[in-house]
């Protein structure tokens, strides 16, 4: 059984796929560039998401307005553990919420059809003190799966399956004392 509160992800030994979706002026310049450039805000928070289920039912696979493009962001685990160790769990106190860098929240996890499951999929949101940061240092590289994720709902709405074209995602291992902090929402 899957614990209620687990990250998954798509990671290795000293990086960790997340996924954003943007709309195609974003998508291109942060493409051609290999990293976040303009017209991407620097000035609000961007959430970052490890499962590609839960942004494909976000992002309606690709197909909601300003959501149009589904980008791979390959960041460092260092930087991941960072932002963790400095965030604070969206139902906390609004006070701490209103001054903390990062901001985590808990969704219902999807199944790629987008029902809602009995596990929680964790959202992360960086703030504008810790943009530069995520932008500048941590990212590696982005992939466009837009190609990737437009097949694969089209397998999905023809009723066929589509997990070959899903990443591959397993419980990440994040350190104990951050998994105490970030999975007790409400505490």
């Amino acid at each position: 059984m899957t614990p209620p509160y687990e990250i998954r992800a798509d990671f290795d030994a000293h990086t960790i796929v997340v996924y954003q979706a943007y709309p195609p002026a974003i998508a291109d310049a942060a493409l051609r560039a290999g990293r976040f450039v303009a017209p991407f805000s620097f000035h609000r928070m961007t959430w970052i998401k490890p499962s590609f289920n839960w942004l494909m039912h976000r992002s309606n696979w690709a197909r909601k307005p300003g959501q149009q493009r589904i980008l791979a962001v390959r960041i460092t685990r260092a930087g991941w553990e960072e932002a963790l160790g400095r965030a604070v769990l969206t139902t906390s106190d609004p006070a701490a919420v209103a001054a903390a860098p990062v901001h985590v929240q808990w969704d219902p996890e999807r199944s790629p059809r987008g029902a809602a499951l009995n596990h929680y999929s964790i959202q992360v949101g960086i703030g504008r003190t810790l943009i530069r940061t995520f932008t500048d240092d941590w990212i590696v590289s982005l992939t466009d799966l837009t190609p990737q994720t437009r097949k694969a709902a089209a397998l999905l709405q023809s009723g066929r399956p589509a997990h070959r074209l899903l990443p591959r995602e397993r419980p990440y291992p994040l350190p104990r004392a951050l998994t105490e902090r970030l999975t007790r929402p409400g505490h």
